[in-house]
């Protein structure tokens, strides 16, 4: 799963390098929580988003579900986030997260050397899943053909539509 802010750039030129950190620790705060309460792995913190895996590198059987729910949540939190930051300050426009989502394998492990080891996923399902959250709109989810099928029957993606978030599959 990848999860993205819409108009950080923009954001961050109007409020400003110690603004725009206090700002994201929030939102960070939100993300990390959400994910992990589906006992997803944050991965990896980008300047404003995360990608997280569900199932690596310990499988979950239902890792497809989990990350759609994951996904639901943070979009809820987002809305929650919106409303307290509108009471606080004004002037800020609503924060959107956009998430992809593709289930497949990947190759899980250490990359780099003695001086820095990170834990990384890769392969074409990671490339995938970062396209999904590229073809979101704001607020929304995209889920690949793979994790729709996976996950149709358990998870009613219309009704989720009709709450507020939407999800799209990829044709």
């Amino acid at each position: 799963m990848f999860c993205d802010m819409e108009g950080f750039t923009s954001l961050s030129e109007k409020l400003g390098p110690e603004e725009i950190y206090t700002l994201m620790d929030q939102v960070y705060e939100i993300l990390i929580h959400k994910v992990h309460d589906y006992e997803g792995t944050v991965n990896e913190m980008t300047g404003d988003g995360v990608m997280a895996l569900f199932g690596a590198p310990i499988a979950l059987e239902d890792a497809p579900q989990r990350a759609i729910r994951s996904a639901m949540a943070i979009h809820r939190e987002m809305t929650n986030f919106n409303e307290r930051m509108k009471q606080e300050r004004g002037d800020l426009p609503p924060i959107k997260m956009r998430v992809g989502i593709h289930t497949g394998p990947v190759v899980v492990g250490t990359l780099g050397n003695d001086l820095r080891v990170d834990f990384k996923a890769v392969g074409d399902t990671v490339n995938l899943a970062s396209r999904m959250e590229g073809l979101a709109d704001p607020g929304t989810t995209y889920v690949t053909e793979e994790t729709f099928k996976l996950t149709e029957g358990s998870l009613d993606l219309n009704l989720w539509a009709q709450g507020g978030s939407r999800a799209k599959k990829s044709p």
